[in-house]
């Protein structure tokens, strides 16, 4: 008799994790599950629909035939309970899914702010199709714009808003630009892009409620100090959060999202969990940390899909790597790229596109960094490993780090040359990959 495998969420993991599933049982009945009425689409790709670079229906990953043609059923509803002693789930309409195999894949959703008027009509947030669509909708050129939020996606909206001919303040509740990822020099240089496409940046400013008007509107918002800031738009990126809600009252372990050991499972037999709202053991830091980038999710869901299918293959976290371009620059971070030797603030909400091991510490902390024009690169190593990188419009050099970083590989011959010019020291450290690439390819 054919297996019920059963997906919550059609995301990266949710979808690679079909196809996973697919490959390997040709007769298994598989359905996912999702909350949102559209095919599977790139959440990254939305930054570029805010910017007008590509039309909404760009972001559409799967076709319809895609589905069809692997006999895979989408389902819209929203799960609200697992009952994993029966093995079902419970949708919002009252509809209940059994399964074989569960996956759960839910991803993460953007958290809401702690101000009274949080759900006024134009707060707004750059995280689904629908949310986008609301932004398309209410960005008024010549309107003006607030964003608060200290990660990536503050900085796409600041930019998407930006060019679609707003007044965009961005509201930094610190002094340094994006400081668990930035340096000094680094917060500078991405402040100046900013600056030149027209942003004002307001520094140590954080917001204390949003103001409406008789219509349900953003009309302003009351700041810390007390002063009134008018806007007719705030954009919203503080962060993200697994979504568990409905799995309050199951045995299912949960930490800062599910638990789940080297192959994707959780404590509940024949449950699995994978993408941003899995918890994955990690190496680097050695404890269980949480990843929202788009290529962790599609590793962890193929892993699940074909564990679920009985293949029991262990997945083996890689190193955090994510680019995305900001302002005309392209920003890579490769690792453990926190620019302190340690803090004492914990990581209350993971922005999207980022890592928890990005905010880890080494046990030994050796840096380098230089700046040309518009160009940055820092280096950290740990105890004769490079352990993390940031290049900032520069990306030649990204794939020779990135090896570096994951193989593991003893760059003592060359940690003298962390004082030298940056050309000097990316001279060595390529020679430095080529000959271990070398010795890898001798029989």
């Amino acid at each position: 008799m054919s297996l019920q495998y059963l997906i919550i969420g059609n995301g990266a993991a949710g979808v690679s994790a079909a196809e996973a599933i697919r490959a390997a049982d040709p007769a298994g009945r598989i359905t996912i599950v999702t909350a949102e009425p559209y095919n599977m689409y790139s959440r990254p790709g939305l930054a570029y629909v805010l910017t007008g670079a590509i039309p909404p229906e760009q972001t559409i990953a799967r076709s319809d035939d895609w589905y069809d043609s692997r006999d895979i059923q989408l389902k819209i509803g929203r799960v609200v309970r697992l009952h994993a002693a029966t093995q079902h789930v419970v949708l919002e309409d009252g509809t209940n899914l059994s399964y074989d195999k569960l996956l759960i894949a839910s991803g993460a959703r953007a958290t809401a702010p702690p101000y009274p008027g949080a759900d006024l009509n134009g707060v707004v947030y750059l995280d689904t199709m629908d949310g986008t669509k609301e932004i398309l909708k209410l960005a008024r050129k010549w309107g003006r714009a607030v964003v608060i939020g200290g990660g990536i996606t503050a900085l796409e909206m600041c930019e998407g808003l930006a060019a679609r001919g707003m007044e965009v303040h961005y509201f930094l509740r610190r002094e340094r630009l994006w400081d668990r990822v930035f340096n000094e020099s680094e917060g500078e240089l991405l402040a100046e892009k900013m600056k030149h496409h027209g942003i004002i940046i307001h520094h140590n400013t954080e917001i204390s409620t949003i103001n409406g008007n008789w219509r349900g509107r953003v009309r302003s918002v009351t700041l810390q100090d007390g002063s009134e800031f008018k806007c007719s738009l705030l954009g919203v990126a503080i962060g993200v959060r697994p979504q568990l809600d409905f799995l309050i009252g199951s045995a299912l372990k949960t930490d800062r999202g599910i638990l789940v050991n080297e192959h994707m499972q959780t404590n509940v037999p024949n449950i699995f969990a994978a993408g941003d709202v899995a918890q994955v053991y990690d190496r680097w830091s050695g404890s269980h940390q949480l990843d929202v980038l788009w290529p962790s999710a599609v590793a962890e869901g193929r892993i699940a899909g074909r564990n679920m299918v009985g293949a029991m293959k262990a997945y083996e976290k890689g190193t955090p790597f994510n680019v995305c371009l900001l302002f005309g620059l392209h920003v890579t971070a490769i690792g453990q790229v926190h620019p302190e030797w340690q803090s004492e603030e914990p990581v209350q909400h993971l922005s999207r596109g980022s890592s928890e091991v990005w905010f880890t510490f080494p046990r030994q902390y050796r840096s380098a960094w230089s700046r040309k024009g518009d160009a940055s690169l820092r280096l950290v190593a740990d105890q004769g490993r490079l352990v993390g990188a940031l290049l900032i419009g520069e990306r030649s050099f990204a794939d020779v780090l990135r090896g570096l970083i994951s193989e593991e590989v003893d760059i003592r011959p060359v940690q003298p040359y962390f004082e030298a010019d940056r050309d000097m020291l990316m001279a060595k450290l390529t020679e430095l990959w080529q000959k271990h690439e070398r010795h890898k390819s001798w029989p």
